[in-house]
């Protein structure tokens, strides 16, 4: 089992940068496919980024391609996102998630882990 806890959310201006935390807890957390999903208020939950236990695949939505990059530390048991060229609508409250199959996929129900979130605005 993992517990999760996300860090790094705040306010930013349009065009700026933050970068998201998640520290995981568990032994065995290297085996974990990894992900980001936000939510923004009366929204579904949406992926943004997935990697796979090993770092060596990551996925992405269209939306945040090209400026988001997840990475891993499995030593530190730390999962990132990288947030560039932030827009007002990648405001949301982004969570960090642990899939025990490892794959890191963008499907939200292969999640078995979830953090309880970091709140992310970008005004205009």
């Amino acid at each position: 089992q993992v517990q999760l806890v996300e860090s790094g959310g705040g306010l930013v201006q349009a065009g700026g940068s933050l970068r998201l935390s998640c520290a995981a807890s568990g032994r065995t957390f290297s085996r974990y496919g990894m992900a980001w999903f936000r939510q923004a208020p009366g929204l579904a939950r949406d992926f943004v980024a997935a990697i796979t236990w090993t770092g060596d695949s990551t996925y992405y939505a269209d939306s945040v391609k090209g400026r988001f990059t997840i990475s891993r530390d499995n030593a530190k048991k730390m999962v990132y996102l990288q947030m560039n060229s932030l827009k007002p609508e990648d405001t949301a409250v982004y969570y960090c998630a642990a899939d025990d199959l490892g794959m890191g996929s963008g499907v939200i129900g292969s999640y078995d882990y979830w953090g309880q979130g970091t709140q992310v605005t970008v005004s205009a």
